[in-house]
């Protein structure tokens, strides 16, 4: 049971490890239009840093759903163990 416990710890660092790349990727990002110059190469670079924000994005949301649903299904489990330990316990 403490295997799983390790899991969901290492889960949760890598999605909050995650969490710091967007932050770091997000700092790259330019929210202007640009209508003069040669606007080109920056919406180039807009493109790939959005491209990238994207994907980061879609791993975050599936990454910490399921760590939330693992530690929920986790701390269930554990408190059932926990009862049935102190229900044998009494008898």
């Amino acid at each position: 049971m403490f295997t799983l416990w390790i899991v969901w710890a290492a889960l949760t660092l890598f999605v909050i490890a995650l969490a710091l790349v967007r932050k770091f990727t997000s700092l790259k990002e330019d929210d202007l239009i640009h209508l003069s110059g040669s606007p080109e190469a920056a919406i180039s670079q807009q493109f790939t840093v959005a491209t990238k924000l994207d994907k980061i994005d879609y791993w975050g949301k599936l990454l910490t759903v399921v760590d939330v649903a693992f530690g929920v299904v986790l701390a269930l489990v554990t408190l059932y163990i926990t009862w049935q330990n102190s229900v044998a316990l009494d008898k």
